[in-house]
């Protein structure tokens, strides 16, 4: 489990690096701040393309192989991302980057698979936690890195550290025998979208995986914005320590999946989205106090991770031939949620500045608590 966390954590931080980041990239490429969220967007429908194309191969084929492929690939792109000369060969490194990290969720229908049926919410919310923990620390090494020796050496870090788990899990990952090898790989691609139409707790927690990675990318793509202006003017450094309160929250958050195994999913959902809706209000006052913004930091992560492994551990149940193909169909509206909270975000910071973004955050939580209680009556009687 904790080989598995590692690994996914290591793999996520790739496609996150460059948020603490977009003021340096933006100013090095002649890229306005309204559109700089395009980094971002891009390398997440980069990531949405993986879920679909290369995610359910892991019910086709050994995961072992698999996993190893794409993390050499991604070694590939980072260095690509690093040596970038131009802004074309940056953004097409980036959408590199976010196509092979959904190796990160080839490892967790993986660590699933092997778990036994009592666990497997506990072992999807070990493993999860590193995949949050990830998201938040790439903030942190980002910053520290970059104001060390430049945006660029956090990707030839990167790379290296993605080379080494690379083998690492070539020597430990168990090797397992080819599934469902009867099916076409046209065939395992149109069953993604079969299984969407014939579960609905798959339909349902998806678009709530949508809303709640919204609001989680409103306010982690855009709040280097105002912490790097001249009201705060804050370093790179301590803008990416504010991920360390993520991890704080995404920590507490763990057990979420401990609770879906007792049945006790939803419960856990509805008080997730209220503390979501809630984490806005200190995260409003970040012109005025860091400290609110570290408590809205904190609340708004442990909802999010709450929600998202209480999300994955009912999902993981549905069909047990088909965990990979479920996770593809659920993390597919997860990075379309990322990527249109990304470009939003940004586009409101520039228009209506931080009270806008929160504004923004504030209401797609609230439409995700409506969606939840509007359809959990569906969700007992599937």
């Amino acid at each position: 489990m904790l080989l598995f966390a590692v690994a996914s954590g290591l793999s996520v931080a790739n496609i996150y690096y460059a948020q603490p980041l977009l003021d340096k990239i933006a100013s090095e490429f002649g890229i306005h701040h309204s559109a700089v969220g395009m980094i971002i967007t891009i390398t997440q429908i980069c990531y949405a393309l993986g879920l679909l194309l290369l995610v359910p191969l892991g019910d086709l084929l050994d995961p072992r192989k698999l996993v190893v492929s794409l993390l050499l690939l991604s070694v590939m792109a980072l260095f690509t991302v690093g040596i970038a000369p131009t802004r074309i060969v940056m953004l097409a490194g980036m959408a590199v980057v976010g196509l092979f990290a959904v190796v990160v969720q080839v490892l967790v229908s993986f660590a699933a698979s092997l778990a036994k049926p009592a666990d497997r919410g506990r072992t999807i919310g070990f493993v999860t936690s590193g995949v949050v923990i990830g998201i938040l620390l790439a903030r942190t090494v980002a910053g520290v890195l970059t104001d060390i020796a430049g945006w660029r050496t956090v990707y030839f870090v990167s790379a290296a550290l993605t080379l080494f788990m690379a083998i690492a899990m070539f020597r430990v990952l168990p090797r397992r025998k080819r599934q469902n090898a009867a099916i076409a790989y046209p065939q395992l691609l149109r069953s993604v979208f079969m299984l969407l139409a014939q579960e609905p707790v798959l339909r349902i927690r998806a678009v709530i995986a949508l809303l709640i990675f919204i609001a989680f990318s409103t306010l982690w793509t855009s709040l280097v914005l105002p912490l790097s202006a001249p009201e705060l003017s804050l370093s790179h450094t301590v803008i990416g320590s504010f991920g360390l309160a993520g991890v704080a929250g995404a920590l507490a958050a763990a057990r979420a999946g401990q609770l879906a195994d007792r049945g006790l999913g939803q419960r856990t959902t509805g008080i997730a989205l209220v503390i979501l809706i809630g984490s806005w209000l200190p995260i409003s006052l970040t012109e005025h106090s860091l400290w609110a913004l570290v408590v809205g930091v904190i609340a708004l992560d442990f909802a999010v991770q709450a929600v998202h492994v209480t999300n994955q551990s009912m999902i993981l149940s549905v069909r047990p031939d088909a965990r990979s193909r479920l996770t593809a169909g659920y993390m597919i509206f997860y990075s379309i949620g990322s990527a249109l909270g990304s470009i939003a975000s940004t586009l409101v910071y520039a228009q209506a500045g931080w009270i806008g973004v929160c504004l923004l955050g504030a209401s797609v939580s609230v439409l995700a608590l409506l969606f939840w209680a509007f359809t959990r009556h569906l969700m007992v009687r599937s």
